[in-house]
């Protein structure tokens, strides 16, 4: 393309338009499905469907780690996955700001093509618009994946006895982010990933899980208490085996930051039957992306939903969601 820049005319549905699509997008995702440039796509189907929506808006588009591109496909395939579902279509609407780096627009895309083929999923629709602005892009997605008969994973099915798994450090893709921002000269990356493995070799290997939940914004503090909300039970953690890498530590502790509230995006936390839990626990620590997965507490009685940690000492504090304004535009 001669111009390095996105331009209004690329949004024009003309000429510039249809060479954006060829050059850009269908030379990264093509596949039989998406070949048909119809206006919709007609694919296999299956029983029982798991649906999610998402959008991305994530600054700076690339960052220490990954991209907004690799980010976007891994936040709605494991969306799909915490409900147990195999994700199988995504479909992608890209709103580029006049003055975008066509160079940019062209790793984006690349990034999230290879995370398609990464997680097992095909890119089946598109839509593209052109709007005046700064030169930035958003992504918005979609994600339809087919879950099993014998499987019923959800946020109120936790039981008294289950263990709470988290499958690796939390905070990385927070810290990686305001990092970024800041200025500040780190090399923590973020952890952006698709947790199909982890998910799958649970489910392969017959682990009784209950819930699934990926740890995204608001950190880990504000999913469990969440979904101690909804299964009406109480969760007690340990504060000394919550997993936080040194790089991510000695960040919280120069900026004031609580790990415990800071957002993830290749992370999950797994309720299993407590009869599985070590089963369950060398499973993920085997899968990809699972290795760092610690067993951090359990749930301890029926409740109207209340997150205690346990410190160090023997004392205990009761957590709430997270309150006031997290990092905003982290994904």
């Amino acid at each position: 393309m001669e111009d390095d820049k996105i331009l209004m005319v690329h949004g024009s549905g003309g000429s510039a338009t249809g060479e954006l699509i060829d050059k850009i997008f269908d030379k990264e995702f093509s596949n039989k499905t998406l070949d048909q440039m119809e206006d919709s796509a007609v694919v296999e189907g299956a029983g029982r469907i798991a649906m999610t929506t998402d959008s991305f808006v994530v600054t700076p588009a690339e960052f220490r780690g990954g991209d907004i591109g690799r980010l976007c496909v891994c936040g709605t395939v494991n969306d799909l996955l915490m409900r147990g579902a195999t994700p199988k279509y995504l479909t992608c609407g890209f709103i580029l700001e006049e003055g975008l780096s066509i160079d940019l627009l062209k790793r984006v895309v690349h990034s999230m093509a290879e995370t398609a083929r990464e997680a097992g999923v095909e890119i089946v629709a598109g839509d593209t618009k052109v709007v005046n602005g700064h030169g930035e892009i958003y992504i918005n997605t979609a994600g339809v994946g087919f879950v099993p008969d014998d499987v019923e994973i959800s946020a109120g099915r936790a039981e008294v006895g289950d263990a709470i798994i988290v499958s690796g450090t939390m905070g990385d893709h927070h810290a990686a982010i305001l990092s970024e921002r800041m200025e500040i000269e780190t090399d923590i990356e973020s952890d952006n990933a698709p947790l199909g493995d982890i998910v799958r070799n649970l489910l392969e290997n017959k682990i009784k899980v209950h819930t699934l939940r990926d740890i995204t914004r608001g950190g880990l503090g504000t999913v469990l208490k969440e979904l101690s909300e909804s299964a009406k039970k109480t969760f007690t953690i340990e504060d000394e085996l919550i997993p936080v890498s040194p790089k991510v530590r000695d960040f919280c502790g120069l900026l004031g930051l609580d790990p415990m509230y800071m957002g993830n995006e290749g992370k999950l936390v797994a309720f299993v039957a407590a009869e599985d839990e070590e089963r369950a626990l060398e499973i993920i620590r085997n899968s990809k992306y699972g290795s760092g997965a610690v067993i951090i507490g359990h749930v301890t009685e029926d409740s109207d939903g209340r997150l205690i940690a346990r410190t160090a000492i023997g004392g205990e504090r009761e957590l709430d969601v997270l309150q006031g304004e997290g990092l905003p535009r982290i994904c």
